[in-house]
């Protein structure tokens, strides 16, 4: 979307603003069946460096993912407040490294956009972590300068960081992303949500992120679940007052999660 634009919607709409970055894992084992009917093709593939059994049918932890964050769009949506005080940008990592899906704007503007390139996300190669941590703290950075610019107060940003694996991309920038979110952490200017998928996410890993919290392991494929309790996490604090302190919804999140 046209930076132009962007920086239109806070003239237009000086709302206070929660910006908040999805920063999602669509590496390969995000293509796993978690789910559903399926039926055994009888053909192997050679993929990232392994062989792969083919399948026809059955739902992947890809495709419960992208019908969470759509769900997490329409309630945003649907509210009357929030709908024009948040903000939310997509940060994908697979292959070899992260790209930036959706850039920040008013949640009307990116609803075609959204719409097209969630559902549109697939499960391939290694898991560069730290890459797409550094690229969305870089794009909280950017929408603070635009808020500030245009003197559009704003809450804490969130990053949401959600993860079936462990990082294999470089180690300095896994460490460098771990530094810059505990540093933002500490002092109150980034509230992090680190989530495990799975048995195999790295929850030592996750949890070198999140000084101020432990992370969470989504149970089983609670996806929806969850976008639901952030939805009106969301809700709760566009209905404050920024810098306020708004309480999480502890019940809530027995839901969806468990340490």
């Amino acid at each position: 979307m046209n930076d132009l634009l962007r920086k239109e919607d806070l003239e237009i709409n000086p709302t206070p603003r929660v910006p908040i970055c999805l920063c999602l894992d669509v590496s390969s084992s995000m293509g796993r069946i978690v789910g559903g009917d399926v039926r055994d093709t009888g053909r192997r593939e050679f993929r990232d460096g392994q062989w792969w059994n083919i399948v026809e049918g059955g739902v992947t932890a890809i495709q419960e993912m992208i019908g969470g964050v759509q769900l997490f769009y329409d309630n945003l949506l649907d509210d009357d407040v929030a709908r024009y005080s948040a903000e939310v940008c997509v940060v994908t990592f697979g292959g070899t490294a992260p790209k930036l899906i959706i850039d920040f704007a008013n949640l009307d503007r990116q609803e075609g956009e959204r719409q097209q390139k969630i559902s549109g996300l697939t499960a391939n190669g290694g898991t560069p972590m730290g890459e797409a941590v550094n690229m969305a703290l870089d794009c909280l950075e950017a929408r603070k300068k635009d808020y500030k610019d245009k003197g559009v107060d704003y809450y804490q940003p969130w990053l949401v960081l959600m993860t079936d694996g462990e990082p294999n991309g470089s180690a300095s920038e896994l460490q460098r992303a771990i530094d810059r979110t505990n540093d933002l952490a500490k002092v109150r200017k980034l509230t992090v949500f680190p989530i495990g998928i799975g048995d195999e996410a790295d929850m030592n890993c996750l949890a070198k992120f999140s000084p101020r919290r432990p992370p969470l392991r989504l149970k089983g494929m609670n996806f929806k679940e969850f976008f639901e309790w952030l939805s009106r996490s969301v809700s709760r604090t566009s209905q404050s007052m920024p810098g306020d302190t708004v309480k999480l919804d502890l019940d809530g999140i027995k839901k969806w999660g468990e340490l």
